[in-house]
């Protein structure tokens, strides 16, 4: 089975993670962000033993930009998918991972003001 690697076809996709840095402390506190949830990534597929999961620790090792991860989630997801405990935790961690690097862009409830 060969996989291709994924795309997004969305217009300015690569600035759906945070908005452009201007000074070196910005670009530096992105880039670390960026790294974290690579790791992140990295630590949830670790005990997955699948020939899929290895092609998604590639893709992410591959990955050079925040869009990268974010469009590896859900195969991510779906090799994480499971009633497990242990599976479970590494979902949510991934879960809070994005959260720090993607912010949403909805409210935190459904419920809006008039």
């Amino acid at each position: 089975m060969q996989h291709t690697a994924p795309r997004h076809f969305t217009p300015n996709a690569d600035l759906l993670a945070c908005p452009p840095a201007n000074d070196r402390a910005a670009r530096i506190a992105d880039r670390r962000g960026f790294v974290a949830l690579k790791q992140t990534y990295l630590a949830a597929l670790s005990e997955v033993p699948d020939i899929e999961a290895e092609w998604l620790r590639n893709q992410v090792r591959m990955a050079e930009q925040p869009v990268d991860l974010w469009l590896l989630r859900a195969p991510v997801f779906a090799a994480l998918a499971g009633a497990d405990p242990e599976r479970r935790r590494r979902r949510q961690m991934l879960r809070r991972g994005l959260d720090s690097v993607f912010m949403d862009s909805e409210p935190p409830s459904s419920f809006l003001p008039f």
